[in-house]
């Protein structure tokens, strides 16, 4: 008999990633159970799982799921395939990314300290929930060099986005592991995924993904995703059954058929943007570019990452109104926010995504942010080359 342990690449955990029931059910395609609601096998086993679940605790082994709020099997299906992919013993899935940032830092304040270190950049709604203090956290933004300096005995959380959102900074996560201290390091990896990098390996606490964007992979599904140790795990699962923060099973179902062309879309996209960031650099209207192909002056691709990524950013000379002509007069490459899809997108950094974040932070004007897809990068060159060239 195969020993699915033995599954030691990406390629192939990917695609097999918790399925490995499926032939015993006798069935090809993971199910999705659409339940909101289960049969409770007596009134004392129901009120013990209901507890049990409430609480964070696993699904009771004889007992019943009681509510889709509490643990859903076609969620749990793809929270066990994206912990495999990170390497975490334990994953726990939410309705969008938010939301698992919502859960994350609730989580880590609830025994009362409400430090937190952040380093910019950072996604921005994460960075607009951190400023605004909405969840009742006090931020201090630190430099990565400066993060030892500003843990507090009271400090709850060290956040990091790596490569980050929309500069694609990288950050060395075991350096930052090891001055955050005795504080739990949390590293955003959407941009990364889990094909090109994986933070728990480095020292990371708790892994963030946005898995709207290159999981999902297709623009049709919104969710978030949080992996971690067991416990963790039970700290955000609690979180979630009593905020309501749960994953709907369809979008649970759509993103672990996601995960089998995981790999593929990654690497193709990279290839894709490497050669974008390439023809950018040398082009006379652009005053730089961003892409750790370009631009990774630690070499932490290789040794932190596998690859460069599908995201790339660059800056238009003339600023925000050049910038606006181009993201306007683009053909193929659609304006729309997000990344990680099969089509590609352009957007302005400033005045979209990044729009909340305080001035001294904020992306410059001229900054363009690229997601790139599945197309052909020479059909791509050729709408930027002409988007560019409205610029006169």
């Amino acid at each position: 008999m195969f020993d699915a342990s033995r599954m030691t690449t990406m390629d192939t955990r990917a695609v097999h990633a918790g399925r490995a029931d499926l032939a015993a059910l006798g069935v090809h395609v993971p199910p999705i159970d659409l339940s909101t609601t289960n049969p409770l096998p007596s009134v004392a086993e129901g009120g013990d799982a209901y507890e049990l679940l409430a609480t964070g605790g696993p699904l009771p082994a004889d007992g019943s799921a009681v509510y889709q709020r509490l643990w859903n099997p076609t969620v749990a299906r793809f929270e066990t395939a994206l912990a495999e992919l990170e390497g975490t013993p334990a994953a726990v899935a939410f309705a969008s990314g938010m939301a698992a940032l919502t859960a994350t830092l609730l989580a880590a304040t609830r025994d009362g300290r409400r430090h937190v270190v952040a380093v910019r950049p950072l996604y921005g709604g994460t960075d607009h929930v951190l400023a605004t203090g909405l969840l009742g956290t006090d931020v201090t933004w630190a430099h990565p060099d400066a993060v030892a300096a500003a843990v507090r005995p009271d400090t709850a959380l060290v956040i990091v986005e790596t490569p980050a959102n929309p500069t694609l900074d990288l950050v060395d996560i075991a350096a930052l592991a090891t001055a955050a201290g005795d504080a739990p390091l949390l590293v955003d990896n959407t941009v990364a995924t889990p094909v090109l990098q994986q933070p728990a390996r480095h020292g990371a606490a708790l892994v963030l993904h946005s898995a709207t964007k290159s999981i999902g992979g297709h623009g049709d599904v919104l969710a978030g995703v949080v992996a971690c140790d067991q416990h963790w795990a039970a700290r955000l699962r609690q979180v979630r059954a009593l905020t309501g923060a749960i994953l709907h099973p369809l979008g649970a179902y759509l993103l672990h058929r996601g995960l089998q062309t995981l790999p593929v879309r990654v690497r193709a996209q990279c290839a894709g943007a490497e050669k974008l960031a390439a023809w950018l650099s040398r082009h006379p209207a652009v005053a730089r570019v961003h892409h750790p192909s370009v631009d990774d002056p630690a070499g932490l691709v290789g040794r932190q990452m596998t690859g460069t990524g599908s995201l790339l950013a660059f800056e238009v000379r003339g600023g925000a109104p050049a910038a606006a002509t181009v993201a306007a007069t683009c053909r193929l490459i659609t304006h729309a926010v997000s990344l990680g899809g099969v089509d590609t997108l352009v957007q302005h950094p400033a005045s979209l995504t990044h729009r909340p974040v305080d001035d001294d932070a904020k992306p410059v004007g001229g900054l363009l942010r690229i997601s790139v897809g599945l197309e052909d990068p020479e059909d791509l060159r050729a709408d930027l080359e002409q988007a560019l060239a409205a610029l006169g």
